[in-house]
């Protein structure tokens, strides 16, 4: 004897989606989901949901430094440095009315790093005279170098580590300036930042057991100019190697444990150091 068939069955509605029927469903959790709520997985089809959950699970890689090492992009640091760099030229160039002679520029004038006029107190000399250049060939090297270095570091470090270097490095250099350099010396560039990312490569290469041949011939060619060219301050290019190698060294060799705070404390108390340094070269002219 047949029984007369009953109502057909509602069908199945997406659980993100309830006005969305749907015939598909999360090979992990079973649950049916729209196509907006699926995603391609290695067996089947799972929902976002199961997507996000997994996700959290997996442990992201890093670097030496800690910085990610997987989408870390590109190198917003260095090109925003480059670009700092080159809007300064520009200004020079415009209050000088000349691409040959920038140092006529009112904004030289009050950047460029003099010993005697930070010792009497114009201390942001120590950081601005890093971002002045005394023509485009000094400013094209420097932003070259910066431009293949960066490159190499900002990944490896990470954004904020990067450009703690850097300034560290430009700061090194400075204070260099103000221990060696006589008081009416004046001293521009970013060099003495640049040397620091060689120094800082160095110490990454070594750090990572990589072959050091890749950076030595570099730093041999920069020494050489730096001893053999007039009117290179030679000092300030080995106080911001020594300042960057010893800030890059604060942020790669620190126990996991806890190492962004160490290394946030390390680069604070480099800081520091060379700031007081700084002090101490100015405390010669009294």
């Amino acid at each position: 004897m047949s029984h007369p068939a009953g109502p057909p069955a509602a069908p199945a509605v997406c659980v993100r989606h309830p006005d969305r029927p749907t015939g598909l469903a999360c090979t992990r959790c079973g649950r049916p989901a729209c196509t907006d709520c699926l995603r391609e997985a290695s067996v089947g089809y799972q929902c976002v949901d199961c997507v996000a959950e997994g996700s959290r699970g997996v442990r992201r890689g890093t670097t030496v430094a800690g910085a990610r090492s997987a989408g870390r992009g590109r190198p917003v640091v260095t090109f925003t440095l480059i670009a700092l760099n080159l809007l300064v030229f520009v200004v020079t160039i415009v209050q000088a009315r000349s691409v040959l002679e920038v140092d006529r520029a009112d904004l030289f004038d009050e950047w460029v790093l003099v010993p005697g006029y930070v010792a009497q107190g114009e201390w942001w000399r120590l950081l601005t005279s890093g971002f002045l250049h005394f023509g485009l060939v000094h400013i094209a090297l420097n932003m070259v170098a910066l431009w293949m270095l960066g490159q190499q570091i900002e990944p490896v470090l990470g954004r904020w580590r990067f450009l703690a270097t850097y300034l560290i490095a430009l700061l090194g250099g400075s204070a260099a300036c103000m221990l060696f350099y006589p008081v009416n010396g004046g001293v521009a560039g970013a060099s003495g930042a640049v040397f620091g990312l060689l120094g800082a490569y160095l110490v990454v290469l070594i750090r990572m057991r990589l072959p050091v041949s890749m950076i030595m011939p570099t730093i041999f060619i920069n020494v050489v100019i730096s001893v053999v060219v007039p009117g290179i301050a030679l000092l300030a290019h080995l106080g911001g190697a020594l300042a960057g190698a010893a800030a890059t060294a604060a942020i790669v060799y620190v126990p996991r444990t806890n190492r962004t705070a160490l290394q946030t404390a390390l680069l604070g108390g480099l800081t520091v150091l060379v700031v007081v340094l700084s002090v101490l070269g100015a405390a010669r002219f009294f």
